[in-house]
């Protein structure tokens, strides 16, 4: 009998061992993802591989690089690290190392394949549970090529200019750089160039009002992989002065616009003071933060900019208007007596009289229309590769977003919505979402210099320019000349 039980025993000890045996190999596996490169490596990048499995624990993990026959490890679990391993939660590590032909010096122009491998402990660790994922990526490491077309090209401190040049392959990231800040690139063929290919790219950019003068700029052509070549072409800066003016705050002023700009801005998460209470501090939260918010929204509208110029000609100023304020006026703030607060006024305030018709400066499409911050009421009309021009303080909008406008046209009327003291349009220039002087675009001599005569210039034949595919590009003897000519004739 003892015998027997012994046998019943042992066959439900084994039976036991062999159902979790089984049941160790019916888990899964670890799972395996190749984050980044997403399509193409070049000379720098980054390798990014997501990991998951309970516990975040692995037997083994392992990267290879399959290229031409030839395996390369990238990184091995237990190994010599080269790589940032980090636990984001408790299932999963994430592996971060550098790759490109400078980290991996086997890399070779071409297709690839990056190979991942894990194996996990099963259930009780009986057995392990082993997968393997491969992404195919490709390898490029010669730079897209950037050749400057146009010619003479001159900057004023807080202007803006435009650039004409050929990036290929076609399809690469381009624009122009100046300091952090890129300005992206459209088809000539967009802007009116005749006959021009896709390589042919125009770009407005400008050098900003709080920008040194010696800030770089550089027209780059960049790939997917991250290869990018640059070329300088600038011929000259030139400093515009800027004024700065002492503005005197009271209880009046303070009372009439807290309040309303403050019911309009539940962004700012602050309820209007209650009558009696102190308004400065509102006030200096809207003239600090919701200026930077409307920043913010300004930038984000300008990447909706159509990629064909819709403009013609000289943009005009609000007719027989009065200027009240300047672009780039440094304005210093005083309550009391006492300096409370100081702010760029980028923009021109303009006066008529009150309720005045505000005309579209030129042709467009309107990007906005509607409550704007310390703008009040406020119309953006986009004109195309990212040249924008805005409309604030209005009293009343005549159009709405999506509305097609010709030069000329009446927009709205002016007002005092917004931080405004007074009732006046506030009108300024825009590119890519930046502020810039609109006095440039008013003078019909700057449109036909600095913008139509380029076109012409690229529609009538295809210049020869120094081509650059290295960190900076060389100008064409016969470009030094023509620069140096141009230099005379600058504004």
């Amino acid at each position: 009998m003892l015998i027997r039980w012994l046998i019943i025993l042992v066959l439900l000890v084994a039976a036991f061992f062999g159902g979790a045996y089984v049941l160790a190999g019916r888990g899964a596996p670890p799972q395996l993802t190749v984050e980044k490169p997403e399509r193409l490596v070049g000379q720098a990048g980054t390798l990014e591989v997501l990991a998951e499995a309970p516990g975040a624990q692995f037997t083994a993990l392992t990267i290879v690089l399959e290229q031409n026959g030839h395996a390369t490890p990238l990184f091995t679990l237990n190994g010599p690290q080269t790589a940032t391993v980090t636990q984001p939660d408790a299932n999963r590590l994430h592996i971060a190392r550098p790759f490109g032909k400078q980290s991996v010096p086997e890399l070779q122009s071409g297709a690839a394949r990056i190979v991942v491998s894990g194996t996990r402990p099963s259930f009780l660790k009986l057995r392990t549970l082993s997968t393997t994922t491969s992404k195919d990526i490709q390898v490029r490491l010669e730079p897209p090529r950037i050749a400057v077309v146009s010619v003479h090209h001159y900057v004023n401190h807080g202007g803006s200019e435009m650039v004409i040049y050929r990036a290929t392959p076609s399809d690469v990231e381009s624009g122009v750089r100046v300091g952090a800040i890129e300005y992206p690139g459209y088809p000539a063929a967009g802007a009116g160039a005749a006959g021009a290919d896709p390589a042919l790219k125009v770009a407005f950019f400008a050098l900003l009002h709080d920008q040194p003068l010696q800030t770089p700029v550089t027209a780059f052509a960049r790939d997917e992989a991250g290869n990018e070549a640059r070329a300088m072409f600038v011929d000259n800066v030139f400093e515009k002065p800027f004024k700065k003016s002492r503005i005197e705050l009271d209880d009046k002023f303070l009372n009439r616009v807290v309040p309303e700009i403050l019911q309009h801005s539940p962004e700012l998460k602050t309820p209007p003071p209650a009558d009696g209470e102190d308004m400065l501090p509102a006030f200096l939260k809207i003239n600090g933060e919701l200026r930077k918010i409307n920043g913010d929204a300004i930038a984000a509208l300008s990447k909706k900019t159509s990629p064909t110029r819709l403009w013609k000609g000289p943009f005009v100023q609000l007719g027989n208007s009065q200027v009240e304020a300047s672009f780039a006026d440094h304005r210093t703030y005083f309550y009391k007596g006492r300096e409370v607060d100081q702010q760029f006024h980028l923009g021109f305030d303009l006066a008529v009289t009150a309720n005045v018709a505000v005309v579209a400066a030129n042709d467009g499409a309107v990007a906005h229309a509607g409550w704007l911050g310390i703008f009040g009421n406020a119309i953006i009309i986009d004109h195309g590769m990212g040249v924008q021009s805005l409309y604030g303080h209005l009293s009343s909008i005549d159009v709405k977003a999506g509305d097609a406008v010709m030069k000329g046209q009446t927009v709205g009327r002016s007002g005092m919505t917004g931080l405004a003291g007074g009732d006046h349009l506030h009108f300024t220039m825009l590119v890519n979402g930046h502020a810039v002087n609109p006095v440039e675009w008013w003078d019909a001599h700057w449109i036909q210099d600095r913008v139509d005569r380029k076109l012409r210039e690229a529609g009538a034949a295809a210049p020869t320019a120094a081509t650059a595919t290295a960190a900076e590009a060389r100008p064409s003897p016969s470009s030094d000349r023509a620069r140096r000519r141009g230099r005379q004739k600058a504004r």
